[in-house]
């Protein structure tokens, strides 16, 4: 327990001294490997020389890490006799609880070891120290993502679907990571600058002070214009909330140039303009904008994604399609309980109540003109 206690607080050390600068990054040394306790597979405590680990970080509720987990136990089996060890790290994970029945429904398509990640005593699930450690010290802000370990070294990071080719180099003795980590660098210091504006931004975002949000936005990305491109589409949807409509639509004409190869980006304009949750509604330039933005969107997924599609059916709404908007609601209701989740998924529910006032919005459209 003693030598327990002091690996956590050598990592929550590391952590602590992590900068914009220094970012875990391929080649440097793997931190610890430190877990509150083992649910599954294979124990093991230290990197050992010579050998290639896979460290990746899931949690129950993440519907993409649900989705790559199979591909992963294929890359654990077809590596195993190579000496590649693969391990899941829960974290983030608010209720733990729920790990155990996670990984008896998997069963199989699970097979590599798992474990979960230390939480101190107080602190929130989001502040477990691999959490910290691993994926915060690294500029790592989402999951599913994977650390390839080899001689104690990271010698790759990424999503575990891409991972493929960059093990199989690495198994092989191929795989320089010091070719890579140079590139990786400059990219995670931008993210890295990126999500700090951006936590002094949602401050009063959140507390829907669209006023003091634009006054913070606008001094984080002065003589910044990377910065002020990378926060654009969030700077638009706050010119929204403050009805600015001359500027809103000089920012969205401009967007949807810079823009239209984004399918994410685009969709994220046309939602700040016909959001149901706008309770007036929206300039009819705008609706325009923002129906043009939501189609291009489409065009870019295939008319497949039910978030998109969610968008233009609302959009169509805005612009009094209603029976366009019926159906192209219930085309994304249809692939939302396709997807991963399916009818349990939380936008379920929602989906039908659009489609519900849609339906009346048609019935009283004689009323309104």
């Amino acid at each position: 327990m003693r030598e327990y206690l002091i690996a956590v607080a050598a990592c929550l050390a590391l952590a602590a001294t992590s900068s914009a600068e220094e970012i875990l990054n391929l080649g440097d040394a793997a931190p610890p490997l430190v877990v509150s306790r083992w649910v599954k597979g294979e124990k093991f405590e230290t990197f050992e020389p010579g050998k290639t680990y896979v460290v990746e970080f899931w949690a129950t509720w993440c519907g993409p890490c649900r989705a790559s987990i199979p591909h992963l136990t294929e890359l654990a089996r077809k590596y195993k006799d190579a000496g590649v060890r693969v391990v899941g790290v829960d974290v983030w994970e608010q209720d733990t609880s729920k790990v155990q029945p996670f990984l008896a429904e998997m069963g199989d398509q699970m097979d590599y070891s798992v474990a979960l990640d230390v939480v101190p005593p107080g602190e929130k699930a989001d502040d477990g120290v691999m959490a910290k450690t691993w994926l915060a010290a690294a500029a790592e802000y989402g999951i599913p993502t994977a650390f390839v370990v080899r001689d104690a070294k990271i010698a790759w990071i990424g999503h575990p679907i891409q991972m493929d080719e960059p093990l199989a180099k690495i198994v092989a003795g191929t795989w320089n990571p010091k070719d890579k980590a140079a590139e990786r660098l400059v990219a995670k210091v931008k993210e890295k600058k990126v999500m700090v504006a951006r936590e002094r931004i949602f401050k009063p975002y959140r507390e829907k002070d669209y006023k003091a949000t634009l006054a913070i936005l606008e001094e984080e990305t002065a003589g910044d214009p990377e910065l002020a491109d990378e926060l654009a589409t969030l700077k638009f949807a706050v010119l929204c909330y403050l009805d600015d409509v001359e500027a809103t639509l000089a920012l969205g004409s401009k967007l949807m140039e810079t823009c239209k190869d984004d399918s994410n980006r685009l969709n994220s304009i046309a939602w700040s303009i016909v959001s149901p949750d706008r309770e007036t509604e929206p300039d009819q330039r705008l609706a325009r904008l923002a129906l043009a933005a939501s189609k291009r969107s489409n065009e870019l997924t295939n008319n497949e994604g039910f978030n998109e599609l969610d968008t233009l059916a609302c959009a169509l709404w805005r612009s009094g399609d209603y029976a366009a908007a019926i159906t192209t609601e219930e085309k994304a209701l249809q692939l939302l309980e396709a997807s991963d989740n399916g009818r349990s998924h939380p936008y379920v529910e929602q989906f039908r109540k659009r489609i519900e006032m849609f339906r009346q919005a048609m019935k009283d459209k004689p009323a309104r003109q």
